[in-house]
């Protein structure tokens, strides 16, 4: 008698919990907790699901039958879902929105409409429009269409009212069709039949060509040339090989292929890229400091599980990493290497396969639905056994992963060690949509199920981690020196204020950083300016009634973009274009404000108009590897200055950059957050130690109207205890981390009086259980983004505070917000640890 099975799946959804459905029993052999099927959810939609569990417990209610098994294997291992469900509880969101994260999208199906004709249906042409009347045919013709093909069929952009309208009239039904996403990339090869494999065989083709076809044994003799099989057995050769060198080739492999002579087939190849192994990580030759470093790391991993590697910029972290994934490589464990910047992936991903070549693999947003698929399948194939695989370049596994905050979630089986470098980058902070996580505390936790250690790099740590290190919680080594004993670059600050009165400013240069920027294009080296804003102005108004453009969606000023000529909202992505006057006053007198890094670019140009000038920014690198190419042009100095945002600061190394220099250190100062120090000082430290990272020592130039700021004079003695320490005293009186965890309630909706009741209601009910714990509710710096209004809730709960009962009782509350009819619309977001 066949068992009855009942399958818990998760669904890639915002909401809460597992859903069961029923296994047909031709299926009870194929289900296996990880594999994907397919489900039917509510009336109409289909999903992929993943199987969390398997049970032969008949539920209460009725249940639906999963429609199909996906995989021969499973895509997801069980240290994927514990994984999971850590950051679900953590980070206070649904398992489903974790799934979805994780999961690459074409291992998720795609759910589409088909349209069909109703057989019941008695078609009169007369009461169709001309569009109706050629989708009918068309549906008559092909018997179901999809809405994207019906669309393109009759040549119809908006296709849902005219649908409608048939369905109205009865002539038409839909049904949901699901597919893969997922399309293996597939090359053509050519070899002889095997009847002319031999010597003999081969020369008597050869003549019968030469004398009837002198044109196809052109073609012949290539393919001989490239296979070597003359020589010994046939090496495979691509169709795109053979064709590069011959003319008119598809038509005389046409012929040949008619004539049996050759023989097509297809075969699955990869879409990723690798490169060689040139050499060994025992070939690195390590300075005094780095030798002491990773001697205090093995011995800090022999009772710590974590450890922070404190080297100031150019100390040679990289080298440090390479020894230690190598010894993690030996012992037959795999690595994650975390970046937070795709920038930086392109310049350490050169190092890494220098050393590891094959083994390496990187992952990040930029790639697309198949090649992070192949990835995956690579870094689970790791386990594999590769006989079980045809192709092998495909059963291929990377031990190696080198990637942004996603990577977290790769099917690893047996990790060693995760490396984090510039752990201190709030990058690693994931802020919209759920799973709110923050991908350095989430390794953490990653490491510790596989049993695994982790190193966290930076020359200027987050506060947490270094307090961390500090109370022995974690352990530290440290880098005081340079590479090489390269000395420390040469900080000086421009006086803004004085500059201004003096009129020595030129346009939104100094002076001394104008004449330095000159020596430094003389010398031929190259320069680097921070500002971090892009557009061309922070915004226009008018001089008569300062009238500022606003966005209609956001409440924040709109940015002028001078390359496309618009306003750009940087919220929400609302553009318009540039008025001639203004509209309240009608007064013609608009000027610009404040600058990003496209005036930047611009002003440059006119001072320097020899100089090869680039940006590196949000908006110069949205192309398919237009940030790739930047960064490779400056390396190979095919750029002379490069100004951009943040972006320039993450650990980028360039050994001709002599001058750095930082156009505007207030606004990083002035921004009105507990952290706005810490991170004034780490960007200042950090776009600083990309000058003079070669033999000469590099000059910083920082301009600023409070030249004397603390934050500035710890930046010049490169003093990063001293900050360290003033903003722990600053932390410890206001009760922030590391003394007190934080965690934020945003309440949004559309209408703002309806949001300041429901937040109201909401501080009121946390309070009686928080008390004093318990700020706001506020609205935040922007109050209303996309058409939402936004207020916050912040809840300070000191250390050694059971957390997880702190969460249930606000997502408790929450629940009974959302239980008073009037606040049920009102969109509740909580954010634990917000960076």
């Amino acid at each position: 008698m066949r068992k009855t099975l009942f399958v818990n799946v998760l669904l890639p959804l915002p909401v809460p919990g597992l859903f069961t459905y029923r296994v047909p029993f031709d299926l009870n052999d194929a289900v296996v907790v990880g594999k994907r099927v397919v489900v039917q959810f509510g009336a109409k939609k289909i999903y992929t699901a993943l199987i969390h569990g398997i049970t032969g417990k008949v539920p209460a209610v009725q249940t639906k039958y999963i429609l199909s098994v996906l995989d021969l294997k499973p895509v997801v291992n069980e240290f994927q879902f514990r994984f999971w469900e850590w950051i679900a509880s953590y980070y206070c969101c649904h398992l489903g929105e974790v799934m979805n994260a994780a999961l690459p999208s074409a291992l998720k199906l795609a759910s589409e409409s088909r349209i069909m004709l109703n057989p019941d249906a008695v078609i009169d042409p007369g009461t169709l429009s001309e569009k109706e009347y050629l989708l009918i045919t068309a549906l008559q013709e092909t018997g179901k269409l999809s809405l994207t093909d019906a669309s393109r069929t009759i040549e119809l952009i908006k296709i849902i009212p005219l649908i409608h309208t048939l369905i109205e009239k009865g002539y038409v039904l839909t049904e949901e069709e699901i597919g893969e996403k997922f399309r293996p990339k597939s090359e053509s090869y050519i070899r002889l039949a095997q009847e002319y494999t031999g010597e003999k065989e081969l020369n008597t083709i050869y003549n019968q060509l030469e004398k009837k076809a002198p044109k196809q044994l052109e073609l012949l003799i290539e393919y001989v040339q490239l296979s070597q099989c003359l020589s010994g057995p046939a090496a495979e050769v691509t169709r795109a090989a053979l064709f590069q060198r011959v003319n008119e080739a598809p038509s005389k492999l046409k012929s040949l292929l008619k004539k049996g002579v050759f023989e097509q087939y297809e075969k699955q190849v990869s879409r990723l890229k690798h490169g060689e192994a040139t050499s060994s990580a025992g070939a690195i030759e390590l300075m005094e400091g780095q030798t002491l470093a990773l001697a205090k790391i093995r011995e800090e991993f022999e009772t710590k599980n974590v450890v922070l590697l404190h080297g100031v910029t150019s100390s040679g972290k990289t080298e440090l990493y390479i020894k230690l994934i190598r010894e993690t490589l030996d012992a037959g464990r795999q690595v994650l290497y975390l970046l937070p910047e795709i920038a930086l992936t392109a310049q350490i991903i050169n190092r890494l396969q220098k050393f590891f070549g094959k083994e390496v693999g990187i992952y990040h947003s930029r790639y697309d639905e198949n090649e992070r698929v192949e990835i995956w399948q690579r870094v689970e194939n790791y386990s594999s056994d590769p006989s079980r695989l045809e192709n092998s370049e495909l059963h291929e596994s990377y031990q190696v992963i080198l990637g942004a905050r996603s990577a977290l979630f790769l099917p690893f089986s047996n990790l060693g060690l995760i490396i984090v470098d510039e752990e201190h980058d709030s990058s690693y902070k994931q802020y919209d949509p759920a799973p709110r996580y923050n991908a350095r505390d989430s390794a953490i936790f990653l490491a510790s199920l596989h049993k695994a250690k982790v190193l966290l790099g930076s020359a200027t740590p987050c506060i947490e981690t270094f307090y961390n290190a500090k109370i022995n919680k974690y352990g530290m080594a440290g880098i005081p020196d340079r590479f090489g004993g390269v000395l420390m670059p040469a900080i000086e600050v421009v006086n803004l204020r004085e500059e201004h009165k003096r009129k020595r400013m030129k346009s939104i240069f100094s002076l001394q950083l104008l004449e330095s920027i000159e020596a430094a294009l003389a010398l031929g080296e190259q320069v680097i300016l921070f500002q971090n804003r892009r557009g061309f102005s922070l915004h226009i108004d008018c001089d008569n009634c300062n009238w500022v453009p606003q966005c209609i969606q956001c409440d924040v000023s709109l940015v002028y973009h001078k390359k496309q000529n618009l306003l750009r909202c940087h919220y929400c992505g609302y553009s318009t274009s540039v008025p001639d006057k203004c509209p309240d006053c009608g007064y013609t007198g608009l000027k610009m404000k404040g600058f990003g890094t496209e005036k930047i670019e611009e002003e440059l140009s006119i001072f320097f108009p020899n100089a090869r000038i680039a940006r590196l920014d949000l908006d110069s690198t949205r192309a398919k590897n237009s940030l790739q190419r930047i960064i490779a042009d400056f390396e190979d100095r095919r750029i002379d200055i490069l100004a951009g945002t943040q972006m320039v600061t993450k650990g980028l190394d360039f050994d001709n950059v002599s001058l750095v220099g930082i156009l505007n250190a207030d606004s990083l100062l002035s921004y009105p957050d507990f952290r706005s120090y810490e991170r004034s000082y780490q960007l200042m430290a950090q776009v600083a130690g990309r000058a003079g990272r070669s033999s000469k020592q590099g000059k910083v130039l920082i301009q600023a109207f409070n030249p004397g700021h603390e934050i500035i004079k710890f930046v010049i003695d490169n003093n990063y205890v001293g900050m360290f320490e003033s903003q722990l005293a600053e932390r410890k009186r206001y009760n922030y981390p590391p003394f007190n965890r934080l965690i934020q309630v945003t309440l949004k909706h559309a209408q703002s009086e309806l949001l300041n009741e429901a937040a109201a209601e909401l501080a009121k009910t946390l309070r009686k259980k928080f008390g004093k714990r318990v700020l706001g509710p506020e609205f935040p710096q922007v109050t209303r983004i996309k058409n939402l209004f936004l207020k916050n809730i912040l809840i300070k709960l000191e250390q050694g505070v059971n957390l997880s009962k702190v969460k249930e009782e606000i997502l408790s509350d929450v629940d009974k917000l959302h239980s008073i009819r009037v606040f049920s619309q009102v969109r509740v977001i909580l954010n634990v640890d917000p960076v």
